[in-house]
């Protein structure tokens, strides 16, 4: 049974909960991964009718018989953990099993506090984050003062960790910014304040997959955020601290790579991205406004106004190559039945000289113009077909053009937000 790997192929917000929820309900899922980022992801699933929004559990978390884990690589708010478990089981969904890995690091509020006063201090050069304290997190993992889950169990280590932390962060409140020190006994008593209920799930997570591997038990590598949001392979620095390419994966859940079996990119019909950065096919006029509109393009876990652009796929194909994508799955191709023309943008333009692949340079990037292809519409509701062959002939011409355009086959077509609104193009 294989491990496969679900990530975003644009700037997130793709619809991956979609495409998991799916392959957890056409074969059984023993296992369901997250493996970078924290709760400033956002999956939503629509099960019977009802919206379900995951943030930072996994969206396996609503699969019958299938365990969730939190592995090494994501950085964990226990608030935010225990206000999502808390909010899912009000709405009587019954949760299955739940693992941390015990060498995640913490998210505690002044990573958020940080992350915030910075932000605002960056003023017209703001990067765009969340103000969740993800970066800030992250910055301490790398400059070796985080805290680990593990550490919550041992109360001298953790403050020990926290004094570390502050003994840097207060010096930058209080002399850059201007604001008050933060105390080391109230964050203690907040992070200690989780202790119980955490304890249970903490485990050795890179262990447990291995050994699921071992077992010939599929486990499913659900992604955060998305290719070009790659603190590496994106857009920087508009980028997310994190590598939710497939070769992070590996290094958030302690897997090798000769383990995953099959690379799945999820990339919608047309664009968005949320935040500052370029985005050579963004819209500003009336067909920006209605993607919006029909799209319902309003960030999961920001609630900020997505901007949308055409699909590009210059952008698909980089995804394909930096992933080692084997399918992609296609959403929200009914969003775009209210166009006669719909364009695609093949390549760009940057100075007079066309690219056919991502340029080299952030500045070749921001100034790229897309040099864009059209395709006849199909002006009509497609929601209700459940086989490619139902689809209009200009809908199938248009998946057929963008899996050709993307160098990846299309295994599937979201053709609405239901559980049930796929077409399987490739089975």
């Amino acid at each position: 049974m294989p491990a496969i790997v679900v990530l975003g192929a644009q700037w997130g917000d793709e619809g991956k909960g979609k495409a998991t929820d799916q392959l957890a309900t056409t074969d059984p899922i023993d296992y369901v991964v997250r493996t970078s980022g924290g709760h400033n992801a956002g999956h939503t699933i629509v099960i019977d009718g009802e919206k379900y929004a995951t943030h930072l559990l996994p969206s396996g978390i609503l699969t019958p018989g299938a365990t969730s884990v939190i592995a090494n690589g994501v950085v964990v708010s226990p608030e935010a953990l225990f206000r999502e478990l808390d909010g899912l089981l009000e709405r009587g969904v019954e949760i299955g099993g739940l693992v941390v890995s015990a060498n995640a690091h913490v998210i505690a509020s002044y990573h958020s506090t940080i992350d915030k006063v910075t932000e605002r201090f960056l003023g017209k050069n703001q990067i765009g984050t969340t103000g969740r304290g993800i970066g800030p997190a992250y910055s301490d993992k790398v400059n070796r003062y985080g805290v680990r889950i593990a550490d919550l169990f041992d109360e001298k280590i953790l403050r020990q960790k926290v004094e570390a932390a502050l003994d840097v962060r207060n010096h930058l409140l209080t002399k850059i910014y201007n604001r008050r020190a933060i105390e080391v006994d109230a964050v203690v008593e907040e992070l200690t304040a989780y202790v119980e209920r955490l304890r249970p799930m903490v485990a050795d997570t890179s262990l447990l997959l291995n050994q699921a591997l071992d077992r010939g038990e599929t486990v499913l590598f659900e992604g955060a955020q998305a290719t070009m949001l790659d603190v590496d392979h994106g857009t920087y620095p508009f980028v997310t601290s994190s590598n939710p390419v497939a070769g992070g994966v590996c290094v958030g859940a302690g897997v090798g790579p000769t383990r995953i079996d099959r690379v799945i990119g999820v990339i919608k019909a047309y664009t968005t991205r949320v935040g500052a950065g370029p985005f050579p096919t963004e819209l500003f006029d009336e067909d920006g406004q209605q993607l919006q509109q029909l799209g319902g393009e309003i960030g999961v876990s920001t609630g900020r106004t997505r901007r949308c652009g055409w699909y590009d796929s210059v952008v698909a194909r980089y995804a394909s190559r930096v992933n080692g994508l084997t399918d992609l799955f296609l959403t929200k191709l009914d969003i775009l039945g209210a166009w006669d023309r719909i364009p695609v943008c093949v390549a760009y333009e940057v100075d007079g000289v066309r690219h056919d692949e991502m340029p080299m340079t952030q500045t070749e990037f921001h100034h790229a113009t897309p040099v864009y292809e059209y395709f006849d519409g199909w002006g009509t509701d497609i929601s209700g077909c459940r086989t490619f062959e139902d689809l209009p002939v200009n809908a199938q011409r248009y998946v057929q053009a963008l899996e050709e355009l993307s160098g990846t086959r299309i295994w599937g077509v979201g053709v609405g937000p239901g559980r049930e609104q796929t077409v399987v193009v490739h089975p």
